[in-house]
């Protein structure tokens, strides 16, 4: 829980720095979502309600077939009026402020929602068909339990129990 407690702040309308790590270039459907991704989190240039600064950053990671979002804002200490001079980057820190999320590209199509599929994710399982997987090992749970029963059933036809002399003797 602790790292959900994600403090700091950014102002609003000022423009991210967009961060994409190295491994976007290593594949044509990577790329493909760096374009998009740049082209929906950028600010337009000389946007009139964007300010004349960055103050935070956007970092775009692939881990495990996902894209990984993380929001930072660049933090840079000052006391009271003095500024920082040019060049002392090395002060600044990176807070994460959020939001986070993690993002599992599925297929990437040649038009918006339809056309000639560019990209499939191989690995991609849909929550149906995880469910039907489940029903199946549930009904295979009632199967096994019904053939138990005939077993039994079986066992106790094939090894009848001998007749018990002593059991009529209270009925009297």
């Amino acid at each position: 829980m602790e790292e959900l407690k994600l403090t700091g702040n950014h102002l609003k309308g000022s423009r991210p720095i967009l961060t994409f790590s190295s491994d976007f270039d290593l594949q044509p459907h990577w790329q493909l979502l760096k374009e998009i991704m740049t082209q929906i989190f950028c600010t337009p240039k000389d946007h009139r309600k964007t300010k004349p600064f960055f103050d935070h950053v956007f970092v775009f990671s692939i881990v495990d077939n996902h894209i990984w979002f993380r929001n930072y804002q660049v933090s840079v200490p000052h006391h009271g009026t003095e500024k920082i001079e040019r060049g002392g980057l090395d002060k600044m820190t990176l807070i994460e402020v959020g939001p986070r999320f993690c993002l599992n590209p599925i297929k990437i199509f040649s038009a918006s929602f339809t056309g000639q599929t560019l990209y499939e994710n191989p690995l991609y399982v849909s929550p149906n068909q995880v469910r039907a997987a489940e029903k199946r090992k549930k009904a295979g749970k009632y199967a096994n339990k019904i053939k138990a029963k005939q077993r039994r059933k079986m066992h106790e036809l094939s090894n009848q129990l001998e007749p018990d002399e002593f059991a009529d003797m209270w009925n009297e």
